[in-house]
């Protein structure tokens, strides 16, 4: 089994990341880890050292800049046939590497692994969001969880100024030179976004920039889903309190997911 590159973006990301980081290394063949940090100021880069001590081979990048910047250079970073873009708020199921591996043939130029969210108390409402994150993903795109063939990324360019919809850019672009892009519910990931970003506030500027780079300068890759799946998420959603509650519930929220889904 072939080892591959990691890109992940991180600021401020110390909620979920060694959950994280532990996902990734136990459940993918990792080359190197690349992290483009936006100047944490909390104990983001303490925890990433420490997986470096471990492992010895995380690359650090502190860069400011929008999510399309630090993708980008993460992307020209990468030195593997295939690399996998991670989310740093999300937790990857049990040999995610071995399942997408599977699908891999010739025409494939990537593989999405669904992201259920991890905030989320009710298992009816949680199946329901699971289908409209896979809607949305093949609306517009996603980088939770995605294995990616380098060669035909190697040479995109994506528009600096996007914040939100780089993703949809990649997609579009992967799609473009005429590659695959499988999307599945096996292998997948568990997404915990931080209790701060439902506050009120973060929410409406989240909002805010979706409408900004998807509806008004990217109408093509804007979809009624990705607000779907934000608005039900917002309004349902139940944070965790602790470190300890949230890391049983990934076991919890995994297990039920494989039976379910």
């Amino acid at each position: 089994m072939q080892a591959i590159d990691v890109v992940m973006l991180t600021r401020n990301s110390e909620c979920v990341l060694d959950e994280c980081l532990r996902s990734v290394y136990e459940n993918v063949p990792v080359n190197r880890l690349i992290i483009v940090d936006r100047f944490s100021a909390d104990e983001t880069l303490k925890i990433i050292e420490q997986y470096d001590k471990e492992y010895g081979n995380v690359v650090v990048l502190l860069r400011e800049g929008t999510r399309a910047m630090a993708r980008q250079e993460g992307i020209e970073k990468v030195v593997t046939e295939w690399f996998m873009f991670v989310d740093s708020d999300v937790v990857l199921c049990k040999d995610w590497f071995k399942k997408a591996w599977k699908l891999v043939d010739e025409e494939v130029g990537a593989i999405w692994g669904v992201d259920i969210l991890g905030n989320i108390n009710s298992s009816f409402l949680l199946k329901i969001l699971t289908q409209v994150s896979m809607r949305s993903f093949n609306a517009r795109g996603g980088t939770h969880d995605i294995l990616v063939r380098h060669k035909v990324v190697k040479d995109i360019k994506i528009p600096r100024n996007l914040h939100v919809y780089e993703d949809a850019f990649i997609k579009k672009w992967v799609l473009e030179k005429g590659n695959k892009i499988i999307a599945t519910y096996d292998p997948y990931c568990i997404h915990f976004k931080p209790v701060e970003d439902w506050a009120l506030r973060n929410s409406v500027y989240s909002a805010a920039l979706e409408i900004k780079h998807g509806f008004m300068h990217y109408p093509r890759l804007y979809h009624l889903y990705s607000v779907m799946h934000w608005l039900i998420a917002f309004l349902f959603s139940i944070p965790f309190n602790s470190q300890g509650e949230r890391a049983r519930d990934v076991r919890v929220i995994s297990t039920a997911s494989e039976r379910k889904l």
